[in-house]
């Protein structure tokens, strides 16, 4: 049942998406910069559209 667009995505899913290291992807979840849920003791799971919103407010123009 997995899609490519589910809404809940695992940190290393994130990782990917974003073309970083996963442990980069964890830094921004414990300092609050990516919001993420924490479900049980382990898993942890970013709304799809919260990184899409993380996207977009931490943006900038880069010159070429």
């Amino acid at each position: 049942m997995e899609t490519k667009d589910h809404v809940w995505l695992k940190v290393p899913e994130v990782a990917e998406e974003l073309n970083i290291p996963r442990s980069r992807a964890y830094e921004l979840i414990a300092n609050g910069d990516l919001p993420a849920v924490r479900i049980g003791e382990k898993s942890i799971r970013v709304n799809r559209r919260e990184l899409e919103t993380f996207l977009l407010e931490t943006r900038r123009v880069v010159a070429s």
